[in-house]
């Protein structure tokens, strides 16, 4: 059997090897993200829910952002450790991370389900949902359905990273685009058909997270490089250890967003009752509903930068495990170039086209008021997608070449630092204007600090010893 069955990952072009990986990733990703958003489409244009249901959408989506949070940090961390062990050969440690990931994720999401169902009113009112009567009501009815899921929810989102790095990364996005699927097929039965309201977007996101799970169950049992046996889940504290710290940075992209959605919810809600407009009881919920939309249309755009740098892990850490740094150099170039395209085009469209993105969430049924200040949110507040693409994929090319302690400080400089400081700060000054401000400016100050950390990358990868390039039968591997 040979020692190292992904040996293909320093033989072939590293261009070809970005697409093979980062395409499904960037699916997988978009289809979970598009889980939400989903949900808010079809929610914003029931008439009989509206603005109330976006903004309590709003309120319940970081309390789905921590179960990610979570579970990315137990993916994305062994995918990153079983990726450098099937490098150097330690195919042991690789199919024993695995196991005591699994257990793992599935001991956290039965602790966090209870928390969700035993401390639900102080959540939902953490998250601003208390900004008025009806907003609260309909959080709490999709809040508990969206609860009972979480398990299913971060199993699925924890494999999929797992099932990449066994080198099967169309299943990692066949399982979470089956999901989708059909949330957006039972959304509108739910919603409009049966008239659940928000119970009914609940369900059928639930219904969709299980039948990922269960696919990736599916696959534990048919892995294809890493060989999963019974001892494989005796969980290994050693190994936790290990894979963990790799995580981090996935842990804290994602946490962040939840601290900066309390710190953003909380400033709308407070500044927004001294607006003369929105301080106005029928229009208090639409900052918290229209904000809550531009942050799912940029968790569209970030989850494709995301997914460009996280795709690349397997290959950047099988190739630094074997000794091949110019290949990682030369991926590194490729991943930097595709995230500031990615950002580009990003920006031209909300730039350009606030006014259609709006209408996708029910403004027709919604004031002037809504429409003004949707398209105001969306060209101040995503004014530097460019910038927040390239940091993105910095942090997470940090992360696949093991360096867990630089990765994680700029993560917790951009989201933690900048993203919740300036979100509390600059209201205060240019009031609820100073909430659409608090992005631009954390990622200018951030890319000041990636600009640093790229160049030093680039001179390590340089300056570092290469093994002989391995001999392949194809065209040039770099």
């Amino acid at each position: 059997m040979d020692p190292k069955p992904n040996n293909y990952l320093e033989t072939e072009p590293v261009g070809r090897l970005m697409g093979r990986y980062s395409l499904p990733c960037i699916i997988s990703l978009l289809v979970g993200a598009l889980y939400n958003i989903v949900d808010q489409i079809f929610i914003a244009n029931a008439d009989y829910l509206g603005s109330y249901g976006n903004a309590a959408n709003t309120v319940v989506f970081p309390l789905t952002v921590i179960a990610l949070a979570i579970a990315v940090l137990i993916g994305d961390g062994c995918c990153a450790f079983a990726s450098l062990c099937l490098g150097e050969g330690r195919d042991e440690d690789a199919h024993r991370a695995v196991g005591t990931a699994v257990v793992l994720c599935v001991a956290v999401s039965l602790v966090l389900t209870a928390l969700y169902l035993i401390f639900m009113d102080q959540l939902l009112t953490l998250f601003g949902g208390r900004v008025n009567g009806e907003t609260f009501a309909l959080s709490g009815e999709y809040f508990f359905y969206i609860a009972l899921g979480v398990p299913f929810y971060m199993f699925g989102q924890a494999m999929n990273p797992i099932i990449r790095a066994d080198g099967s990364p169309r299943f990692a996005m066949a399982a979470t685009l089956a999901g989708a699927v059909a949330n957006t097929i039972l959304d509108p039965l739910f919603i409009y058909g049966f008239h659940w309201g928000m119970m009914g977007a609940a369900v059928a996101t639930v219904i969709g997270q299980v039948l990922t799970a269960a696919l990736s169950v599916w696959y534990l049992f048919h892995m294809r490089t890493i060989s999963l046996r019974k001892e494989s889940f005796v969980p290994s504290a050693r190994l936790s250890a290990r894979f963990l710290p790799l995580g981090m940075t996935s842990l804290l992209s994602q946490i962040s967003l939840v601290a900066s959605m309390a710190a953003i919810n909380n400033m709308l809600s407070k500044y927004g009752a001294l607006d003369s407009v929105f301080g106005q009881e029928e229009y208090t919920q639409i900052p918290m509903a229209v904000v809550g939309i531009v942050m799912k249309v940029f968790q569209i755009v970030i989850s494709i930068a995301v997914g460009l740098a996280a795709g690349c892990i397997p290959v950047v850490g099988y190739n630094i495990g074997a000794g091949r740094r110019d290949r990682a150099r030369s991926l590194f170039t490729h991943l930097l170039l595709a995230e500031a395209a990615v950002g580009a085009v990003a920006l031209a469209v909300v730039e350009l086209f606030p006014g259609q993105l709006t209408a996708l969430f029910g403004a027709r049924n919604e004031s002037v008021y809504y429409t003004e200040f949707a398209i105001k949110s969306f060209r101040v507040f995503l004014c530097t997608t460019v910038l927040a693409c390239v940091n993105k994929g910095m942090f997470i090319f940090l992360q696949s070449l093991g360096k867990a302690a630089a990765s994680t400080l700029l993560s917790l400089l951009r989201e933690v630092v900048f993203g919740v400081g300036f979100a509390l700060l600059l209201p205060v000054f240019f009031g609820i204007d100073g909430v659409l401000y608090s992005m631009p400016v954390s990622d200018v100050l951030t890319s000041v600090f990636s600009a640093w950390f790229i160049l030093r990358t680039y001179r390590e990868l340089n300056a570092a010893p290469e093994r002989a390039a391995v001999t392949s039968p194809g065209p040039s591997s770099v």
